[in-house]
């Protein structure tokens, strides 16, 4: 019984282990589902080799979490497995039972306190706090700098060969009529390019970094070179100074407040 205690207290700091490290990692500028994500792939040894993967390697501070990650885990993981094989060993159907019991019940609570938005929350708040005083680690929370949510959010586009994009200047494309805001480029050879300037002309290969509503994005990645995509180049830019109109008019309509309610006259 007390091998079955000792394996769900093991997975209780597993779980507590990589939601550190996704918090970790989030604090370093990666995206929550990215970083919960990696740090999941870092705890069970996955390995999946994908772009954001990349950009763990290729960072110090990732790379230090990911690594600290996977050593923990080297350790973790081995006494977990001995922890379960010892409280099964030596035990009659009866007691096999009740342990099988106990653990499938521990695991369900575990799951169902993993996946609590009440828990996670409480999580992020302490794990954030304790980071941020007894770490060196970048505290910014980007997301809620650029205000990430909703129909919001940061996109990689590539710029292809014969697309849209290819051979255009920033200017030229004028993507902020559009909503979206070009952050960066990332150049072919992995060079990074903050905050490009007007001037700034697309090359096939490259990479963009955008801020805008998702669907403006993706319809940009997704655009054909030629009349076809001016065409819709100059609809999107009409659809998006719509948008601006209707919330000028809200913001407007909010500093002015509701209008007072008129008394009805007496006969």
């Amino acid at each position: 019984m007390a091998a079955i205690l000792t394996f769900l207290f093991v997975l209780v700091v597993s779980i507590v282990v990589v939601r550190i490290a996704t918090i970790a990692l989030s604090l370093t500028g990666l995206s929550h589902e990215s970083a919960k994500f990696q740090a999941r792939s870092a705890w069970t040894g996955t390995g999946f080799t994908t772009s954001e993967s990349e950009k763990i390697v290729n960072h110090p501070v990732r790379r230090r979490i990911i690594t600290m990650l996977m050593i923990v885990r080297g350790a973790g993981l081995i006494s977990m497995i001995t922890t379960l094989l010892i409280g099964f060993g030596g035990a009659d159907e009866q007691q096999s039972f009740l342990r099988v019991a106990i653990l499938v019940v521990g695991l369900v609570l575990l799951w169902g306190l993993s996946e609590s938005r009440r828990v996670d929350l409480l999580l992020r708040r302490v794990i954030r706090r304790f980071l941020k005083r007894y770490t060196g680690l970048d505290t910014r929370d980007y997301a809620s700098l650029f205000h990430i949510g909703g129909e919001y959010g940061v996109s990689e586009l590539n710029v292809k060969e014969g697309d849209w994009l290819e051979g255009r200047t920033l200017a030229d494309l004028q993507l902020s009529e559009e909503g979206a805001l070009v952050l960066a480029i990332v150049e072919p050879d992995g060079a990074y390019r903050g905050a490009p300037t007007g001037s700034t002309r697309l090359e096939a290969e490259q990479q963009l970094l955008v801020y805008g509503r998702s669907e403006v994005l993706r319809r940009i990645d997704e655009r054909k070179a030629g009349l076809e995509g001016e065409a819709e180049h100059q609809r999107a830019r009409r659809e998006q100074h719509e948008i601006e109109r209707t919330e000028a008019e809200q913001a407007e309509d909010a500093e002015d407040g509701p209008p007072d309610d008129e008394s009805p006259e007496r006969p």
